[in-house]
């Protein structure tokens, strides 16, 4: 008896489990924001001649690398790059590449008396999408429903921290079959609405620093949703938020991401918008008085239609927050 229990102690050691504690009620969402994400490093995103030459990427440098220690000295942001560069000499570059840091010398010299490296780097993003939810029991919200990417690679923005901020619609660009429209926005950088500590291939996520005295919705299970009428949750003029009917055609519970296809049906939207754009990411769906997912992808050659991922998804992933900050 006495060498079961012992057994069974081992067990639990060896094999963690993770218990989400998200709510079966949420806050949802619908408004605009405004986003804004710095990375952990500094991205390079091109190259540019130094004395008619290609010194960046002769040099061995990629894009998509990001410049994480300049010899020896750690890199932050390009601010801290600068800092580390001072005279003409060789540095010691150690950028991250698929994971993996790689060391690659560049002799740097003066061209009009200006120190250049050859390279575009950033390190930080700016945009604009949907608020998703807001789970009341924690403070936890999602947006999106997809990475945000570093466009120049096309691979997932590495950040380090970030923020939502209040945004309100200024213009639509509307969408045709074939090229994608857009929101625009006017973002108020002075008023903060949260965190943003993760960003993964299901969102972005982060802590909402005042939670609204809202009414919530019910979190609906993927095996509660089914094809047929529904609605989404958006703003496309001003700071309204308002509903407007689809049809959901097909559901993929195997799919990471693309878990609810569905069609625009109504006849506003598509007078104003021409069907889905961009900075409709994150956008809630609702079926039957429950928040069953998130617009997440259009179909460029057909705007009216588009994805949605589950919603149990994102909370799931969202509510890894709180192992990170245990």
């Amino acid at each position: 008896m006495k060498k079961r229990q012992i057994i069974t102690i081992l067990l639990l050691l060896l094999f963690p489990f993770n218990v989400f504690a998200y709510s079966n009620q949420v806050i949802v969402g619908g408004e605009t924001i405004g986003i804004e994400v710095h990375s952990n490093g500094v991205y390079i995103v091109g190259f540019y001649p130094v004395s008619g030459k290609n010194i960046g990427e002769n040099a061995g440098f990629k894009v998509g690398d990001i410049i994480k220690s300049v010899n020896n000295q750690p890199i932050k942001d390009i601010n801290s790059l600068n800092n580390s560069l001072s005279e003409e000499m060789s540095y010691n570059f150690t950028v991250e590449r698929s994971h993996k840091l790689i060391s690659i010398p560049l002799t740097l010299k003066k061209e009009d008396n200006i120190l250049k490296t050859g390279l575009y780097v950033k390190d930080q993003i700016q945009g604009i999408g949907t608020l998703s939810y807001i789970d009341p029991s924690t403070g936890i919200y999602g947006s999106l429903g997809h990475e945000i990417l570093e466009t120049s690679s096309f691979s997932k923005f590495e950040i380090e921290n970030g923020n939502i901020y209040k945004a309100e619609v200024s213009t639509i660009k509307k969408s045709q079959n074939g090229i994608t429209g857009e929101k625009n926005a006017t973002i108020s950088q002075n008023i903060i609405l949260g965190t943003i500590e993760l960003n993964e291939s299901e969102g972005i996520f982060g802590v909402y620093q005042k939670i609204p005295e809202a009414a919530t919705l019910e979190v609906a299970p993927k095996e509660a949703i089914k094809k047929g009428e529904a609605f989404i949750r958006t703003s496309i003029k001003k700071d309204k938020i308002e509903d407007y009917s689809i049809q959901i055609l097909s559901l993929d519970e195997d799919s990471t991401s693309k878990n609810i296809l569905f069609e625009i049906t109504d006849k506003r939207l598509l007078e104003k918008a021409g069907g889905i754009i961009q900075g409709m990411s994150g956008s809630p769906i609702i079926q039957d008085n429950k928040l069953i997912g998130v617009v997440n992808y259009v179909i460029v050659e057909d705007v009216k239609k588009g994805y949605g991922i589950f919603i149990t998804t994102m909370l799931e992933e969202g509510d890894k927050i709180l192992i990170k900050d245990n």
